[in-house]
Formats: C-alpha cells, sequence, structure tokens
C-alpha cells in the first residue's frame, strides 16, 4: 500500500511503481481512494503484485506485505492490513491537516515500536539531494527498494 495526504504524490507513486512492474512482466492490479485528494485528505493505493495472475486488486486486513506512507499518522492509520512480518516504510514529517492531530513525539513512539519500521525524514533527504521538496515521494520509493525485491537498476531504469 502507498498512503498519505492529498498532494504528497502518494497515486503518482503508486502509477510509477505499477508501470515498472508491469514491464517486468508482473501481474499488477491497482485500486485508489482520493476522493479528498485535492483537500488535504486521506489518500491511498493498493498494488497487488505476482509474477502469476491475480484476481482482485484488493488487500485484505493483515494481508500487505509493506505500506510505504508519505505521512505518519497515515501509515498508523493502515496498520490493520499490515501483516505481522510486514514492513512500513514512512516519512517522519507530520502534515497537519486536522485540529486534533496527534503529537509528534506519540506518533515516533508508535513507529519505534513496530517490528519492522523505516521512518526518516524524506523532505530533508530531496533538500539535500538538490532535488525539489516535490521529490520526497521518490526518496520514499527508494527507501522501500530493499522491501520490494527488485533489483535497484530496474527501478532506477523505471
Amino acid at each position: 500500500m502507498i498512503v498519505g495526504v492529498g498532494g504528497q504524490g502518494s497515486l503518482l507513486a503508486s502509477k510509477l511503481l505499477g508501470n515498472l512492474l508491469v514491464s517486468e512482466n508482473y501481474d499488477v492490479k491497482v485500486s485508489e481512494v482520493h476522493g479528498m485528494s485535492q483537500r488535504g485528505g486521506d489518500v491511498m493505493s493498493a498494488l497487488r503484485i505476482s509474477d502469476q495472475p491475480i484476481a482482485s486488486d484488493l488487500i485484505g486486513l493483515g494481508s500487505a506485505d509493506l505500506i510505504i506512507s508519505l505521512e505518519p499518522m497515515e501509515a498508523l492509520r493502515y496498520l490493520q492490513y499490515l501483516k505481522k512480518d510486514g514492513w512500513v516504510v514512512t516519512s517522519n514529517v507530520p502534515f497537519v491537516n486536522i485540529p486534533n492531530y496527534p503529537a509528534e513525539e506519540e506518533l515516533n513512539n508508535h513507529l519505534a515500536a513496530l517490528p519492522n519500521c523505516v521512518s526518516l525524514n524524506v523532505e530533508q533527504l530531496a533538500k539535500d539531494a538538490g532535488a525539489p521538496l516535490q521529490a520526497a515521494n521518490m526518496v520514499l520509493l527508494g527507501a522501500a527498494i530493499p522491501m520490494l525485491d527488485i533489483e535497484f537498476e530496474k527501478i532506477e531504469a523505471g
């Protein structure tokens, strides 16, 4: 799953990853929820990927191998979909878009308690690399490469 807040580029990231995987002869099914995406609301893309035919684009509770999140609260919102041994790769930079947004320390404590979590400041990493803030989604995809089981060169070419 690739999740975030409208405007962060999670839908673009899922499209790029999906196109790359199709070009590598994987069967890919994508489902998106983005009704509030233009207003800073919750955005989610579910990608089912296999080297065998896939019948459905839905990801059931407890069955996601990986959650890639451009926003820490969104990572926690979708944890119910993650497998017990699944991974979370997330930005640790909050996008405060609601009045009762949790404290940053509380979010970080929840993320730190996860057994398989990579949490990083993708916005700063994009800036340090000389890329614009809008490239944070690509930084996050780069951080998820080890969990995708796809060679770096194929991702880079895609």
